[in-house]
């Protein structure tokens, strides 16, 4: 198929002939060179022939094909046109190789470019003799050339440079010299010339390399300062270079080219490690941080440094933060993940080289959700990413906390959601899963839990956010650049037909099987048109002959599918349909069978683990790789101090090396390590765990002594004292061997042939007036260490001056942070007389002046130098003193940074369990076998024949034969093979060794431990009990009772047990009386171990025991019946009411309970048989009511009563709670108009005058009552009455009540809007008071009914009142009354009289008086019955 052409590319070639000029271009190209090439290099490759050819007229050097090679470059330029555009296509062609191109041509084009490519090739053939023959000339020419400059003088290409250094220093003069034939070299200092032997051995080292010209001046003085010439000659000339070495003292500041202005202005500023880096213990979820310090401020040297994490450059980042500030560079880490584990490493780069430091990141599990769970999973990883589908990898978790993992559950979150929705549970319970039903063009994160029987773990770390999409298209599309960087781009789409059905599928496959699902792949159809596409799959178990189709819950969009539901032990075909708008395309060709694998096996462990010693705090381990290809994701570490049952977790993530440092352990201590290999399929079987190893510093050869000092000088011999090496190596310094160097001979030779165990060594037979150096190296268990540096240069002179020499061997031990102890040796020469004490300085780090310690010398060879500063460094020097005065100071010591060590191991006093008093020192970080130097006093190691020292691994012990005050003083240890100061010091005291022998006649002579001395119990019957208690005792133990001073034993009256297993002796009485009186002891002896406790049972106490079991046994016997289980007790409810309870327990239905007060019966008394209980309620409980209460229950087994006596003092107690309970039951205040005035009260339950007082408060001023102001209370209410109120009643009042020791208060504001509703009130009622005074009222008189007989008078009186006098009527019927004839009315000042004369039967009716004035009227009423004569009134005949 053949590209369309577009209207603008009419002549042009086609896209596909393109691609394929470009290739035969870049072939043709790269001929054309391999031909040039051959021909330069045929001669070099032929042997030496026998004879010569016509084209073998001369041979050639290497020199001359160098000369050909450069000619036939040139040649190579002159190429035509045509050679320099297919350079530019080559180009092109180059940048593009390794990418896959499709080309779109058919085979006829090829063939017709491969003709045209041979016919240029042909053409452009160059005449290959010609060229060869012209190469020849020129190197003739060339040879001749080099032969007419080859012989001239010497000149200095690069002449000498003049140095300034400090003494004791190295001097390097360099020059470079060149010259034919070769020349003779002389150097001369000041004029005068340079023979190394008549100089020290290795003064001056001269060298010629080629040209290059060295003169090497070690260990400069100021005498070496001088000119300094070299002379170079031949037979052509001669010439000559000089520089000046000028030397300088030392002022302990750096200068010239170490200065720090030399280094910045040519290297910039530099960045020193001030720190180490250790390793980090961090946990899950939790932040942690790295920090490094440096010597300078890291700003300017930013762009330098750089972090690591298992060689992966680290960037700041939303959780990680690389800072700079100060001296310091950091990484902070805000949540850390098991995935940021792993080798942290900083580095620094220089133009000498990077700088670097590692350390190791630790992450932990965070604490489960539940206990028991697994740790987390980590790495989650999205692999294959298709339109909707993927496949996810993890790493198993390290930690299973002792259950299995039996599967893990995935979680999802789609986009920015941030909600996180369970996705499905991991088929198989390996750690590959495929996920399936995803959207096209959505981004998704994923996430897993790891679960066992105990529950689910954290979720891990969320994987990178993946988009999904047609990862494949890149593959589909062509791109062809043209003219300058453009670029067309080609996709296999372009070619399809709009409107196609879709062809089948092809090479349908298992891409991946696994032991729950299969993974099926095919490739894409052709043609397959341009419609998206979607895929339907059937399967077909082989022997069914039916195919069936496989339903999804989405269309399938990509060319592969995960089956999830297949069966194990069958077998499957496959074939798949391509699908898209225009139709369904014929199925393809069925796959080969597929059936599910086994469950994959976990990799085997790793083999031959091995542990190693490395520091005192770290192992090292290696082990054996595992073959397991690309499925071993790595390894993890468990460790367990050796007898543990439980392995530790090291790693949270998988290591890939087979070696790895275990930092973090306890220094002494013996560990046990094991590995298991970690892939897909889970975390392997354990290795075989390796020897236990201790830990401590692994061994290795010492480093160099240093600091060597002359002590003592004869004529012929000299005594050398040195320092120890810094580094011993973890093991103990065997001995020295030494070199000597005399100054006027060329060669080192030995001083010793056997190790020299001390640092003092006397060399003799010297020679008087030489100068002699020394050099030493130091031997341990893994062989001789480093040479040490030569010594200066000592004379040999006999010393004859009046003052001593120097002291030596100066010790600093017991460093804290204020003081340290000194220690050192006496000087070996005394000088004129004997040493009268010593002077001890010291010199603080980077100060010139040295301070005396004290203002006097000391005479002893120690002191404690106290009141220094913390954190800071010092150096110490001793010298000593004689009549004659100072001597020479000794060497000073290695600066010591005073402080405080947090982990400094202590001097341990106490006694052991023989009864021993030791003093006992452990030092785990100290070497193998260490040596511990016990001293009392600072004056050499204890009297023997007063201690006995015991040596452990790692530990010492003192002790004490015989405590004694000779015994006292200051026992101090020193471990001298220790790398840091490992010593300690204790002062012995009276007081603690009288405790310490105390305590040591306690274990000599033991006493059985008394736990709890003789208790005496009264048991429920009366029985009385004693008992005492011991720690346990052996089966062999012995108890001895002894009563009154003669031995008991068990008897009906009395039971002795004795329980070995609890330590318990116990004594039962049944009945005490007063045969038992007297002192009881109980002899115990257990082995050695014996204690004899007594009990006194005498007088009193004796007595009161006796009533109390009487009581007791009494007790027991009432309780055979119904008793009273709670005796009568009153309490106040909140009602104010006495409620008098008891409980009776025991009972049956015939038995009886009765209620007595004063001895008579009480009938309101109650009783519950059910429960028991037995109340009686007193209400309005007052003095009335005092006497005694007694209840009484009783049936045929006996009788039992409980009294209460409400008398006197309980009577006052129980009025003072009701009062306590009255006042608190007081309403709040409330405001009330009356006629009078404003009325304040409070509502009570209980109110009692006797016990309970109450005082009135105006604005906290107290109310006396008087005429205006009246206070009352009631049994129910407490008032205040204020008559006839005014502005000044205005104001808080409080009430307070007092009931006992009870006070309460009551408060209400009467002012504002409370004071004038109350006041209106009582305007209101006072108005209608004055109303009702006034208004007319009929008073009394008139009845309700009047029966009277007929032809009686009828007189009707009734009393009035009212102001003004009120009008007077009279109704009948309410109808008014006409006095006239019968009826007559007589008004005598407020009593009014009515008269009906001769009564008849008509009168009989209802009667009334209306009375009326101004404020009102009234109406009386009364009902009048006449009877006939001879009758009887109704009203009698109803009665």
């Amino acid at each position: 198929m053949t590209l369309p052409h577009s209207p603008g590319s009419a002549g042009e070639p086609q896209a596909s002939q393109t691609v394929q000029v470009h290739r035969l271009e870049h072939r043709q190209e790269e001929e054309q060179k391999e031909e040039r090439q051959h021909s330069l290099q045929m001669g070099s490759s032929v042997q030496r022939r026998t004879y010569r050819s016509s084209e073998e007229e001369q041979q050639f050097s290497s020199e001359d094909y160098a000369l050909a090679a450069a000619l036939a470059l040139t040649a190579s330029s002159e190429l035509s046109w045509e050679a320099k555009l297919r350079r530019q296509t080559t180009t092109v062609e180059l940048e593009e190789r390794g990418q896959r191109r499709v080309g779109f041509g058919n085979d006829l084009e090829r063939m017709e470019l491969a003709f045209l490519r041979t016919q240029r090739l042909l053409r452009q053939r160059r005449d290959w003799k010609a060229l060869r023959q012209r190469t020849e000339e020129k190197v003739r020419e060339a040879k001749e050339l080099i032969e007419l400059c080859s012989g001239r003088g010497p000149w200095f290409w690069i002449p000498l440079r003049s140095h300034a250094v400090w003494e004791h220093t190295t001097v390097l003069l360099t020059c470079t010299v060149q010259g034919s034939p070769p020349f003779q070299v002389t150097w001369y200092k000041n004029d005068i010339r340079i023979d190394p032997r008549l100089f020290p051995a290795g003064k001056y080292r001269i060298t010629n390399n080629y040209g290059l010209l060295t003169l090497e001046i070690m260990r400069c003085t100021v005498e070496d300062s001088a000119t300094y010439t070299v002379l170079v000659k031949n037979a052509y000339g001669q010439a000559s270079s000089f520089a000046k070495v000028l030397i300088r003292n030392y002022l302990g500041k750096d200068a010239g080219f170490d200065s720090e202005i030399f280094k910045r202005s040519m290297f910039g500023p530099s960045a020193e490690f001030t720190s180490v880096l250790k390793p980090i213990f961090a946990q899950e979820k939790e932040p942690f941080s790295l920090t490094c310090l440096f010597s300078d401020d890291v700003l300017e040297a930013e762009q330098r440094i750089q972090w690591y994490r298992d060689g992966r450059l680290l960037r700041s980042s939303t959780r990680r933060q690389i800072l700079y500030a100060d001296r310091q560079a950091s990484v902070k880490v805000s949540c850390a993940y098991k995935e940021d584990e792993g080798f942290y490493t900083i580095r620094v780069s220089s133009p000498f080289g990077p700088q670097e430091q590692s350390a190791y990141v630790f992450i932990r599990d965070a604490a489960a959700e539940k206990p028991g769970a697994p740790g987390s999973p980590l790495n989650v990883r999205c692999l294959n990413v298709h339109r909707d589908c993927l496949t996810l990898t993890w790493v198993p978790p390290s930690d299973t906390r002792g259950s299995t993992i039996t599967g893990y559950s995935i979680e999802m979150c789609q986009g920015d959601s941030e909600e996180w929705m369970p996705c499905l549970k991991a088929p198989g319970g390996t750690c590959r899963c495929p996920i399936q039903g995803l959207v096209e063009g959505q981004s998704y994160q994923f996430r897993v839990r790891a679960i066992s029987k105990a529950g689910t773990s954290l979720p891990s770390k969320a994987s990178e956010a993946v988009v999904t999409g047609d990862y494949d298209a890149v593959h589909k599309s062509t791109e062809i650049p043209y003219d300058l960087g453009s670029k067309i781009t080609i996709s296999k789409n372009d070619f399809e037909d709009a409107v196609t059905i879709p062809s089948a599928p092809t090479n349908v496959h298992a891409s991946e099987i696994r032991e729950a699902y299969a993974v099926l792949s095919w490739e894409e159809p052709r043609p397959r048109g341009r419609a998206p596409l979607t895929y339907t799959l059937e399967k077909s178990v082989i022997g069914s002959g039916t195919w069936e189709a496989i339903s999804t819950e989405t269309p399938i969009k990509s060319p592969r599918f995960a089956l999830l539901d297949l069966e194990k032990g069958k077998s499957y075909v496959f074939r798949v349909r391509a699908l898209n708008q225009y139709g369904m395309s014929d199925p393809s060709e069925p796959s080969e069978p597929v059936a599910l694998k086994g469950k994959p096996a976990t990799l085997p462990p790793p083999a031959q683990v091995q542990a190693f010693r490395n520091t005192q705090t770290s192992v090292s381990l290696a082990w054996e790789p595992v073959d397991g290809g690309s499925e071993l994701l790595g390894y993890y570490i468990y460790s367990r101090e050796a007898g543990a049952s439980e392995w530790q977790t090291v790693n949270n993530k998988p290591i890939q090396d087979t070696k790895f440092t275990v930092p973090g352990l306890r220094t002494g201590k013996e560990y046990d390590f094991c590995i298991r290999s970690v892939s897909e399929a889970g975390v392997g079987e354990s290795s075989a765990a390796t020897q236990p190893v201790r830990v401590k510093q692994a061994l290795a050869t010492p480093s160099a002594p240093y600091d060597f000092a002359l002590l003592n000088c004869g004529k012929n011999e000299m005594v050398i004292g040195w320092k120890p090496p810094k580094r011993r190596g973890g093991g103990k310094i065997l001995g020295y061997f030494m070199d000597q160097h005399d100054s006027v001979e060329s060669d080192w030779h030995p001083v010793n042939r056997q190790p020299i165990p001390s640092r003092v060594c006397k060399v003799t037979n010297l020679h008087e007036g030489h100068f002699y150096e020394f050099r030493a190296r130091a031997v341990n268990w893994a062989g001789i260490g480093e040479l040490s540096a030569p010594s200066s240069l000592f004379e040999c002179k006999e010393w004859t001056m009046p003052e001593p020499g120097p002291p030596y061997d100066v010790r600093v031990s017991e460093v804290q942070a204020t003081s340290v102890m000194l220690q050192w040796e006496p000087p070996l020469y005394i000088g004129a007389g004997p040493v009268t004490g010593y002077h001890v300085s010291f010199q603080e780090k980077g100060s010139e002046e040295w301070k005396p310690v004290t203002p006097d010398a000391t005479s002893d060879t120690h002191l404690r130098v106290s009141d220094l500063q913390p954190g800071k460094q010092y150096m110490f020097r001793v010298q000593a003193m004689n009549s004659a005065g100072l001597g020479q100071p000794s060497v000073p010591t290695d600066p010591v940074l005073l402080e405080d060590k947090p982990d400094a191991q202590e001097i341990e006093v106490g006694v052991d369990d023989e009864g021993q008093i030791y003093l006992a020192f452990e030092a785990p970080e100290a070497p193998d076998f260490p040596e511990f130097q016990w001293s009392k006093d600072y004056q050499g190691p204890p009297d023997p024949q007063r201690v006995e020292v015991e040596d452990e691994i790692s530990k010492s012990k003192v002790i004490l034969k015989e405590p004694d005050l000779q015994d006292l003083g200051i026992y101090s240890v020193v471990v001298p093979d220790a790398d840091e100061d490992t010593s300690a010091s204790h002062t012995l005291t009276e007081e603690e060794l009288n405790k310490l022998k105390k305590l040591s006649h306690e274990i000599r002579n033991p006493v059985i431990k008394l736990i709890s001395g003789w208790n005496v119990e009264i048991l429920e019957q009366g029985e009385v009990r004693l008992w005492l208690e011991v720690e346990k005792l052996s089966p062999a133990a012995e108890l001895h009772l002894i009563f009154n001073e003669k031995e008991i034993f068990s008897s009906p009256n009395r039971k002795i047990n004795f329980d070995r297993e609890k330590g318990l002796v116990e004594v039962i009485i049944q009945q005490l009386s007063e045969d038992d009186k007297g002192s009881y002891t109980a002899q115990l002896q257990d082995g050695k171990a014996k204690n004899q406790i007594t009990l006194a049972l005498v007088d009193d106490e004796f007595d009161k025991l006796l009533r109390k079991a009487d009581a007791k046994r009494r007790d027991w016997k009432r309780k055979q019946g119904p008793y009273f289980q709670e005796p009568l007790t009153w309490k106040v409810t909140d009602d104010c009411q006495v409620l008098l309870s008891c409980k009776v327990t025991n009972t049956k239905k015939e038995s009886r309970f009765q209620w007595f007060f004063q001895k008579k019966e009480a009938p309101h008394g109650q009783y519950n048989p059910p429960t028991g209980d037995g109340s009686l309620s007193i209400e309005g409980f007052s003095k009335e009511n005092q006497g005694v209460y007694r209840a009484v229950v009783s049936d045929e087994r006996g009788e039992d009563d409980t009294v209460l006596d409400l008398t006197g003092e309980a009577l006052d107690a129980v009025l003072t709670e009701l009062g306590r309970i009255g006042a608190l039951s007081a309403t709040p205040l409330k405001i009330q108009g009356t006629e009078e005035g404003i009325r304040l009260f409070s509502k009570v339950k209980y109110y009692n005058v006797d016990y309970m007082k109450t005082a009135w408060f105006h604005k906290d001023k107290r109310l006396e009552s008087g005429d205006r102001v009246r206070a009352g209370t009631t049994l129910d209410e407490i008032w205040l009455h204020i008559l006839d109120p005014k502005d000044s009643d205005k104001g808080k009042y409080t009430l307070e009540i007092t009931a006992g020791k009870e006070v309460r208060q009551l408060s209400a504001d009467l002012s504002g809007q409370a004071f004038d509703d109350a006041l209106a009130e009582h305007q209101r009622l006072k108005a209608l008071a004055v109303i009702e005074k006034n208004r007319a009222k009929v008073v009394r008189g008139l009845p309700d009914v009047a029966t009277i007989m007929e032809d009686k008078t009828l007189c009707l009186t009734c009393v009035i009142s009212g102001d003004p006098s009120p009008e007077i009527s009279w109704l009948k019927n309410d109808q008014p009354i006409s006095f006239f004839d019968r009826y007559h009315m007589e008004v005598k000042g407020t009593e009014v009289t009515v008269t009906i004369d001769k009564v008849t039967s008509e009168d009989s009716g209802r009667y009334g008086i209306f009375v009326k004035n101004k404020y009102g009227s009234e109406t009386g009423q009364v009902t009048i019955s006449v009877f006939k004569h001879g009758e009887e009134p109704k009203e009698l005949k109803k009665k």
